[in-house]
C-alpha cells in the first residue's frame, strides 16, 4: 500500500471539528505512551514482547501521524521521502537495499 493511499483511506475515519489538531496531537502522545509501556515491560519487567499489541499500537500511531500530515495538507509519501533524505545526510554510509 502506498502511504498517500493509506492517508486518504484513514482520513475517512477522522471526525472534524475546530479541535482536530489538538485531538491528533494528544492521540500521538497517548499512542507513543502505550508503545513505551510495552517496551518498558519487555525491557525492565521481563515480559515477552507482545508483537500483536505492538503492531496494533504502531498502527494507531501511524493513523495519528498520517492525519496530522493530512490536516497540514502534506502528502504522507512526502513525509517518508523527506525523512529518508534526512537520514541519508545524517548517515552518509548507510547501505541502500
Amino acid at each position: 500500500m502506498e502511504l498517500n493511499e493509506y492517508q486518504a483511506q484513514a482520513n475517512r475515519t477522522l471526525a472534524g471539528n475546530e479541535h482536530v489538531l489538538t485531538h491528533l496531537s494528544l492521540g500521538l502522545a497517548s499512542e507513543t505512551g502505550q508503545i513505551i509501556e510495552l517496551v518498558n515491560k519487555y525491557t525492565f519487567q521481563g515480559n515477552d514482547l507482545d508483537k500483536g499489541k505492538l503492531t496494533h499500537e504502531l498502527g494507531d500511531l501511524l493513523w495519528y501521524l498520517s492525519q496530522v500530515a493530512q490536516w497540514a495538507d502534506i502528502p504522507f509519501d512526502d513525509v517518508a521521502t523527506e525523512n529518508l533524505a534526512a537520514l541519508a545526510k545524517r548517515y552518509p554510509n548507510m547501505e541502500k537495499k
